[in-house]
């Protein structure tokens, strides 16, 4: 039996536990998740390095997946744009059962290896592409399927699953296992499984974001000010990057669509948007080296 399916030692009787009781034994169940990723950094390291020369040529990112580790994979795709300006076109998630798998479960379509295959076709995957292939259990047909097409096409694959000796991580060109064990209600792995495809996913995504010079310190300086919440989280950053009042900070930002970057490397070498745009260009988009 997989470890993610056996059912737990511990709390045998969890369904008679107080409510508080309850809730703080499903809350500390959850700290192995983040150990189980923790466990995995080095491998995560390697898939951030051999994805990053595949992106930087033009490659997007894939994911893949079924049911909680689909709409995980389907949430991290989502989420680049608005805190990266990673291109819409370059992020792409394949979810067993299509869109409308994302709200309503789709019985069976997790089990269909063929249309796994098809779906990774179908959006023309090419040798600078980096393939996420997420299963819980390892061995779901429909990622498999997507699997073996990617690897087929040249691809990288990179493989993570919550059991050891998984499928879907000895296939995979790089394996990460997430070794959570027994769910504390047995089998639902929605649970700390799925917390710790979350985290693996984001230390991924958010790694290669770093690469890739959309980050300044540890401020988030590539977001797209896409609503009045990021507008003023813009204005935020600049100011805090730059020492330089609010009025300063927007009105920089206005003439430049609200392009941290830009307002950044602008405000503190003096000098005009167009010229902060030429620097970042030919830094390849790294505010420090724009700077210096």
């Amino acid at each position: 039996m997989l470890k993610t399916e056996t059912p737990a030692a511990i709390h045998t009787e969890l369904d008679q536990y107080p409510t508080a009781e309850l809730v703080n034994a499903l809350v500390d169940d959850q700290f192995a998740a983040v150990e189980a990723v923790r466990a995995a950094a080095p491998l995560l390291a390697a898939a951030v390095a051999a994805a990053l020369p595949r992106i930087q040529a033009g490659g997007r990112i894939v994911y893949v997946g079924a049911g909680t580790s689909g709409r995980l994979g389907v949430l991290d795709s989502v989420e680049l744009y608005p805190t990266f300006s990673w291109p819409k076109e370059r992020a792409i998630a394949l979810l067993a059962g299509g869109h409308g798998a994302m709200f309503v479960a789709v019985e069976g379509a997790e089990d269909d290896r063929a249309q796994g295959a098809r779906d990774l076709v179908a959006v023309e995957v090419g040798r600078n592409d980096v393939v996420l292939l997420l299963a819980a259990s390892g061995a779901t047909p429909y990622v498999l399927g997507a699997l073996h097409a990617a690897r087929a096409a040249g691809a990288l694959t990179v493989g993570f699953a919550n059991n050891p000796q998984a499928p879907v991580v000895l296939e995979a060109e790089i394996g990460v296992t997430l070794d959570t064990g027994a769910e504390l209600i047995s089998g639902s792995t929605r649970l700390k499984a799925g917390t710790s495809q979350k985290i693996a996913l984001n230390t991924f995504s958010s790694a290669l974001m770093v690469r890739l010079n959309k980050v300044y310190g540890n401020l988030m300086v590539d977001l797209k000010a896409s609503n009045a919440k990021l507008v003023l989280r813009a204005v935020s950053l600049t100011r805090f990057a730059t020492g330089a009042d609010e009025a300063a900070a927007r009105a920089v930002l206005e003439q430049c669509d609200f392009h941290v970057k830009v307002a950044i490397v602008a405000l503190k070498n003096q000098i005009s948007v167009d010229a902060a745009r030429a620097l970042l260009d030919t830094s390849h988009g790294s505010v420090r080296q724009a700077l210096t």
